[in-house]
């Protein structure tokens, strides 16, 4: 692992409007894929996950993904206005998104109903779509408690949003559910627990982060002898008798002491969006949960320590491999001075953690403002390479949009094609969407049009 500097070859010069040829390819590519998978992949077999020989296949371990795939029918509605996606993600989310607006053993309510109700709430409030407005905001609250009422505390009486694998367990990905809790406080939510009490959804949304922050996040303050400034473990394992941290741990990367990087890229965009939201909160608000200096610097010291490393330790056009300690990177040679190659024989690339890193990368520096420009070049390079061969598919016979991500390699789960020794060629739900979610977020700027948020919806 490096530290400081960066691998990554940082286009100074790029600007958004010059990716929109790019942008408008990806778009005309886009929509044939998804009514692709509307064809070939109906609900009742699951929710699609990975492509295996560029088909969509449904992979159980939780139906986490069906939030993409219709909130991915609903970016391409507001990227181009063709009415026909509107029709497939807003029936679908009114047939098929209501278990998961109520689904209380999940931490995945940031990409589940936030990518359906909470666009369709958004759009609405742009004038691009009409709706009822008191049924999105309905699911938006509920979703926002039950995602709240997964709690469990620490030693020091604060807390966290447990994941699937259990109350001792703190996910990375959950900073991004935090959307779920913002968006229910904003529309006025409160959760209510025993004997009628109120719980503050803005103060459980604060902890988790700051929770997740301390423990998921490295701050090279010597906690440990990996202890390397921005580094990230998937998960932190507390004991559930006490509230005692006890240890890192990952689910899908190599080890505890290496970095997931789609899980560095989770906490990479999970951060800046919520600076971006506690921007427009009030001061009296941000007073019972500690002042607004006191939340925005939590935040954006786990933001621009996640974002330094990625630049760090990812390949020259800002591509990471999966895993920063991979084992198999060591035949490499010098694999951070170069392009990543997703056809090498050791270690597969990642290109969704690309997608979702570069997503906070142009958010934290156009949070940061001037002093932001390195990250939001380091966003625009990136989606440079994600918008261009070898990773955006234009073939209308795969139905993924997003070539050479992976999802559970320790697992092996990810399809290995004959003649191959690491999965490359494929894609995932959750790759596709965030490319299309950053597409999006960048043609937007370009054009002058309304800043892209996840609360642009909610009043």
């Amino acid at each position: 692992m490096r530290q400081g500097g960066s691998t990554v070859e940082i286009d100074e010069k790029l600007t958004p409007t010059d990716l929109l040829p790019k942008i408008d390819r990806l778009w005309a590519a886009s929509g044939g894929k998804i009514e692709s998978i509307e064809q070939t992949c109906p609900p009742s077999e699951g929710a699609p996950v990975f492509t295996v020989d560029g088909r969509y296949t449904a992979r159980g371990w939780t139906e986490w993904t069906e939030g993409f795939r219709y909130g991915a029918a609903l970016l391409q509605f507001d990227a181009t206005g063709d009415e026909r996606f509107l029709t497939i993600g807003r029936d679908a989310t009114f047939e098929r998104m209501a278990s998961h607006v109520s689904h209380v053993g999940v931490h995945d309510h940031g990409f589940t109903n936030v990518s359906t109700y909470g666009a369709l709430l958004r759009l609405l409030h742009e004038g691009r779509v009409e709706g009822d407005r008191a049924a999105y905001e309905i699911a938006l609250k509920v979703s926002g408690a039950v995602q709240a009422a997964r709690w469990r505390t620490t030693a020091d009486g604060t807390g966290y949003i447990y994941s699937f694998n259990g109350p001792q367990s703190l996910f990375v990905d959950t900073i991004r559910s935090c959307r779920a809790l913002a968006m229910a406080h904003q529309l006025g939510h409160v959760l209510m627990g025993e004997q009628d009490k109120p719980v503050s959804l803005l103060g459980r949304l604060v902890e988790h982060a700051a929770n997740t922050a301390k423990w998921n996040i490295f701050h090279g303050t010597g906690r440990d002898r990996y202890d390397v400034r921005g580094r990230t473990a998937h998960e932190s394992i507390f004991n559930v008798n006490d509230g005692a941290f006890r240890c890192p741990s990952t689910q899908q990367g190599y080890s505890a002491f290496t970095t997931w990087t789609r899980g560095l890229a989770w906490a990479m965009a999970g951060y800046p969006e919520l600076l971006e939201w506690v921007a427009t909160r009030s001061d009296e608000e941000l007073e019972t949960v500690g002042g607004r200096e006191s939340v925005t610097a939590m935040m954006l010291d786990a933001a621009t320590a996640t974002c330094d490393f990625y630049l760090a330790n990812t390949p020259t056009d800002g591509v990471p491999y999966w895993d920063t300690g991979a084992p198999g990177l060591a035949a490499m040679g010098d694999y951070l001075d170069r392009p990543a190659d997703p056809f090498n024989d050791h270690e597969p690339v990642d290109s969704s953690a690309a997608a979702i890193a570069a997503q906070g990368l142009l958010r934290l520096g156009r949070y940061l403002g001037d002093a932001g420009t390195k990250y939001w070049q380091a966003g625009l390079t990136v989606c440079d390479t994600l918008f261009g061969e070898p990773y955006l598919s234009t073939d209308p016979s795969h139905q993924g949009l997003l070539l050479h991500s992976v999802y559970h390699w320790p697992n092996g789960w990810d399809h290995v094609a004959p003649g191959q020794r690491v999965p490359n060629g494929e894609a995932c739900m959750w790759g596709d969407y965030h490319l299309r979610e950053v597409a999006l977020y960048v043609g937007r700027v370009a054009r002058d049009e309304p800043y892209y948020t996840f609360f642009g919806g909610s009043r």
